[in-house]
């Protein structure tokens, strides 16, 4: 069954999860929770004082912890980001927000030739614990420029922990592991799912890195998907359970550290895989653990591993378009039969 309820492998404390709150509201929940356990956690980025974030994820948190812990910085991604890289080698726990993944490709030099770097290049004497959001994702008719899913950049630098959290729940406990982390952590929020409500857990309910989750159970065929694209799987999930197919959706969370050995356990239950993955096919999230399964599972597999991606192609502003170029349900489904042998509405 699917549930926007913390599933099987969510993690996190004993305690039960509160009332539902959006996922804008649990990032924000989380980062006020550890500004006041930790007076070394601060929050930067372009508008998130004043204006409360471009998605309103800082909303309320200038008024309380005021400008020098809230900070209002320029237009200067490459600028910012190195700031908050120095503070963090210099002892304090900056929460850097990139307006959008597309801006941090201005900052590509400091995160990839500087926070990932840090502690290899000082012999392990120097922690970088710097947390980079970065809002991204398609759908929002913002065009091939400001539409990017950049999961499989940041999840090819090692030195860089990655997470994607699915859920309000996970928004909230993975944010706040990444906060505790004493690496740099690139935390990749999906804008299209900001809205989605869903419970969280108290001040003590972390999420750890490397554990995947079950979000639904299955034995037909495994469907591995993250961030919004969990939902778009657990969609297809359902209209294929009409059609008397289970799917087994299993959500990562974060890439760096990758739990394989979830992934890899449902692969050879069922026999079968198909990736979901918001990026492009080459050389992406979809592809890389295609190869990591078919390494691990291979003389369990019935049939080949199938991917499910955004189109070979910048992003379309036309909604008609981007749409059509974006993974849907029925694109899912599809894949899911192909590779158990069965055409449209059930037939073998």
């Amino acid at each position: 069954m699917s549930t926007t309820a913390p599933a099987k492998g969510q993690g996190g404390g004993s305690a039960p999860p509160r009332k539902a709150i959006s996922y804008r509201e649990a990032l924000t929940q989380a980062m006020r929770e550890e500004m006041e356990r930790d007076e070394r956690v601060f929050v930067m980025g372009e508008d998130v004082g004043r204006f409360e974030g471009a998605f309103k994820v800082t909303r309320g948190l200038l008024r309380e912890f005021g400008e020098r812990r809230v900070v209002d910085t320029p237009i200067s991604e490459a600028g910012f980001v190195g700031i908050g890289i120095g503070a963090a080698m210099s002892g304090l726990r900056p929460i850097v927000e990139l307006m959008t993944v597309n801006f941090s490709i201005v900052a590509m030099d400091q995160i990839v030739n500087n926070a990932s770097k840090v502690r290899y290049m000082f012999g392990g004497q120097v922690a970088c614990p710097v947390v980079l959001r970065m809002p991204g994702g398609a759908g929002h008719q913002l065009a091939a420029q400001h539409s990017h899913s950049l999961d499989a950049w940041y999840a090819h630098v090692p030195g860089l922990k990655v997470a994607a959290p699915a859920t309000p729940y996970d928004a909230k406990g993975l944010l706040k592991t990444a906060i505790r982390d004493d690496d740099p952590v690139v935390f990749l929020e999906s804008e299209g799912l900001y809205a989605k409500k869903g419970p969280v857990g108290g001040p003590d309910d972390l999420v750890p890195f490397g554990r995947a989750a079950v979000r639904r159970s299955g034995r037909d065929c495994t469907v591995i998907a993250h961030s919004r694209m969990v939902w778009v799987a657990l969609a297809a999930a359902d209209a294929l359970a009409r059609e008397g197919v289970e799917c087994e959706v299993i959500d990562p969370r974060t890439f760096r550290p990758l739990d394989l050995e979830t992934l890899a356990g449902s692969v050879r239950r069922t026999s079968r895989a198909v990736i979901v993955d918001e990026g492009w096919p080459e050389c992406g999230i979809a592809a890389n653990l295609a190869t990591h399964l078919y390494e691990a599972c291979f003389d369990w597999l019935d049939a080949p591993i199938a991917r499910v991606t955004s189109a070979d192609v910048p992003m379309p502003y036309a909604k008609n378009l981007e749409q059509a170029a974006l993974p849907a349900p029925a694109d899912v489904a599809a894949a899911v039969r192909r590779v158990i042998g069965r055409r449209p509405g059930g037939a073998a």
